[in-house]
């Protein structure tokens, strides 16, 4: 606990900045080790792996250790949530990013960003998350174009789904947005040796921090989610969101609109 407030409140120094990437590759054999945990236990979570696709859309929130129900249910059905991600063009320039992020979602994404031309100046986000990979590369093409993100009133924006968020030069999450993060873990149906498990977790827990850190989001949003198993989300509140960074402006409540 000590070692996560000193770190939360580090600021951007060189050295600091050497400590937390330090922690960060650490943390990858125990994510591991996790992995290796959550399946031996998968008995007592009955009809739940965190590997296949029969997995909850919105895993319930871990607090104190103890899984507590989202904070809002979103607004999308599972069905939807779960399709492969599609895009719709909305007025305004706005592009609609909605369903999981699936291998060659970012690869449809940049198609559209090219067809588009300058007509699209922001991102709206609704997704359970998915691919890693996918959702880095998503992630660093908004910010090569100069995009927006947004998550709207009771959309989610869970897992790998923050990482495209955070690419934004503005970010903005509506009142009642739902956004989480957890441990990365593969999704895919290889089964890699514990060797090769232990390298992938540590390489890719090097490149989602390196990646924040280019963006400018505090390190605090990266410990929540090494800090939350898989089968778990830690939903974020609208002052978590400001001071990590996440995004560039407070929320503003129907409330204070008024």
């Amino acid at each position: 606990m000590r070692l996560k407030t000193a770190f939360l409140r580090a600021d951007d120094g060189l050295l600091m900045r050497g400590a937390f990437f330090s922690l960060l590759v650490a943390a990858g054999a125990f994510l591991f080790l996790d992995l290796r945990e959550m399946r031996q236990a998968s008995a007592a979570l009955p009809g739940y792996d965190p590997m296949t696709r029969d997995a909850p859309v919105l895993p319930p929130a871990l607090t104190d250790g103890v899984p507590q129900a989202p904070p809002i249910e979103p607004e999308s059905s599972p069905e939807v949530l779960r399709q492969p991600m599609r895009f719709e063009l909305l007025p305004g320039g706005m592009l609609k990013a909605e369903g999981t992020i699936d291998p060659g979602a970012a690869e449809r994404f940049t198609e559209e960003i090219a067809a588009r031309g300058e007509y699209v100046t922001a991102v709206s986000l609704n997704s359970p998350g998915g691919s890693v990979d996918d959702a880095l590369t998503m992630s660093t093409l908004i910010r090569e174009k100069g995009l927006n993100t947004k998550v709207a009133t009771k959309a989610l924006c869970a897992s790998s789904c923050p990482l495209v968020f955070a690419g934004g030069v503005s970010r903005e999450a509506e009142e009642d947005a739902i956004l989480g993060v957890h441990q990365v873990f593969n999704a895919g149906q290889e089964k890699p040796s514990p060797e090769q498990a232990m390298s992938r977790a540590q390489s890719m827990t090097a490149r989602i921090a390196r990646h924040l850190d280019e963006m400018s989001i505090g390190n605090g949003l990266w410990i929540h989610a090494l800090e939350t198993p898989p089968d778990r989300l830690y939903y974020l509140t609208p002052q978590e969101m400001v001071e990590f960074k996440l995004t560039t402006a407070p929320v503003v409540t129907a409330k204070q609109a008024d």
